[in-house]
């Protein structure tokens, strides 16, 4: 590791004004960035931990729609998310303990790794990105491989997910990492299905609208019958080729809707 300055604000405007020089990143859980740093793939002069603020974490159900503080660790949202029990069992198979009590929900969403969990929870539940400065649909805020909408500068500050009728997530596990090979959130709402995938795309987290459909007229494994994904675009690496991460969206969509159903 390289010397870097260090800032522990208390407040959300505290670190909005200590993150406004260029040189400066915002730290959450550091389950990304420190292991980068060490690497020397990312190399910032300031960090701003967000892990003092208290304003930023905790987790509360109101009205049909669970918010959770950015600064939240999965371990916490595993813990306390009862009011949408799919959402919690997700958390709870994040990593390891470690990276559980460390790494934060803000810090996955706003690294969007490819393969990470929570991008997909988001995508499916129609979320909504609270950040210091807006407001973001998560239709709106996936971009790309660690890519978002996010600006320089800009905090996720909370997540508002609307509970849905039924829902439930299915990760093919890379074993030594616990990152998804392939994972698919399906959600039922009550104006529709949606169905999200993480781990499989070259252009990270994507909703299958194809599955939606059938699946919005007709929630039941039968109604998947005969679809599936191309292979085109799909990421092929040592764990799994492009067609074999395919072949699995198709699977685990159909032990998605049987265990929410």
């Amino acid at each position: 590791m390289y010397n870097f300055e260090f800032e522990k604000p208390t407040t959300v405007a505290e670190a909005v004004a200590a993150l406004s020089s260029d040189e400066a990143q915002a730290l959450g859980g550091g389950q990304t960035l420190l292991p980068t740093m060490k690497q020397r793939l990312a190399m910032p002069e300031k960090l701003v931990s967000l892990t003092g603020i208290a304003d930023m974490k905790g987790v509360s159900a109101s009205g049909g729609t669970l918010t959770i503080g950015g600064g939240t660790p999965h371990k916490t949202v595993a813990d306390e998310a009862t009011a949408y029990p799919a959402l919690a069992a997700l958390a709870s198979n994040i990593g390891d303990p470690a990276v559980r009590n460390r790494g934060t929900i803000g810090g996955s969403l706003a690294n969007n790794d490819p393969s990470a969990c929570y991008p997909s929870a988001a995508l499916a539940s129609g979320a909504t990105i609270v950040t210091n400065a807006r407001e973001i649909a998560a239709d709106d805020f996936f971009q790309g491989m660690f890519t978002t909408a996010l600006d320089e500068g800009e905090i996720i500050t909370a997540v508002k997910f609307p509970i849905p009728e039924k829902a439930n997530y299915q990760k093919f596990e890379q074993p030594a990492s616990r990152f998804a090979l392939v994972g698919v959130y399906v959600a039922k709402y009550a104006e529709g299905v949606r169905v999200a995938v993480t781990g499989a795309s070259e252009e990270g987290v994507f909703r299958w609208t194809e599955a939606e459909a059938a699946l919005s007229s007709n929630f039941a494994v039968s109604a998947l019958e005969g679809l599936s994904v191309p292979a085109d675009g799909m990421i092929g690496d040592l764990h799994g080729t492009s067609e074999y991460r395919a072949h699995l969206v198709g699977v685990l969509t159909k032990r998605a809707v049987t265990a929410a159903a």
